[in-house]
């Protein structure tokens, strides 16, 4: 194996170096979960927690180690026929202007050019997202206060 892709598993592409991080991170933060997304390509490391004052039927041996970490390689969901405004940023999603008001689009909702889709905040700025053509909404693909990455998918206008 060269020295380019040491780090990978054979076969896969998987990065094992990036895997090995991951599951160190989940140890030093204590966090059950960790997931980061490439293209198509989702790497999932999560262990066992066990909650404090949960019954144990068995204790574990004394020399027992702690749960090992399990990467879960998870396919991208595929992203509904049409075209697809992607994230101009990093940032946070709000589907609306405040939480009493209703979204700005929903799925079947008629939009022109310019209207607004939704709000990214990034560094305290509120950044709305227009739809750089005119069509039919078929998908909003993210959440409501979701964290999103660049060039995520985030709505689908046919």
């Amino acid at each position: 194996m060269s020295d380019e892709n040491a780090g990978r598993s054979a076969g896969m592409g998987i990065d094992g170096a990036l895997v090995r991080e991951l599951a160190e991170l989940l140890a030093e933060t204590n966090l059950s979960e960790i997931e980061v997304e490439d293209g198509d390509r989702r790497i999932r490391v999560a262990r066992v927690m066990v909650a404090a004052g949960a019954p144990a039927f068995a204790p574990p041996p004394a020399s027992a180690p702690a749960p090992a970490p399990v990467a879960v390689i998870e396919a991208a969901a595929p992203v509904p026929a049409g075209n697809t405004v992607k994230s101009p940023m990093v940032g946070t999603v709000y589907l609306a202007s405040d939480p009493e008001t209703p979204p700005f689009v929903a799925v079947g909702q008629t939009v022109k050019t310019g209207d607004t889709l939704l709000i990214i905040e990034a560094m305290k700025v509120m950044n709305p997202i227009t739809a750089p053509f005119a069509g039919t909404v078929t998908a909003v693909l993210i959440d409501n206060a979701q964290p999103v990455e660049y060039d995520q998918p985030l709505v689908v206008i046919a």
